[in-house]
């Protein structure tokens, strides 16, 4: 190594700029949308629910 080689986990202030950085990949992408899972989970309760009153009725 080199003597004028300034390790940059040793300064703080470099260190709190690393780390409150925004990462390039996580602002570009958005989150994923969380309709499908919403109207999924109301299929399986309406199947449930049909099931059951087949059941009781039946």
């Amino acid at each position: 190594m080199t003597e004028n080689y300034t390790d940059p986990s040793g300064n703080t202030a470099q260190f709190r700029a690393f780390v409150d950085a925004p990462d390039s990949a996580a602002a570009t992408s958005s989150a994923p949308s969380r309709l499908p899972l919403i109207a999924g989970l109301g299929v399986a309760v309406v199947v449930v629910v049909a099931l059951v009153a087949w059941l009781a009725l039946g």
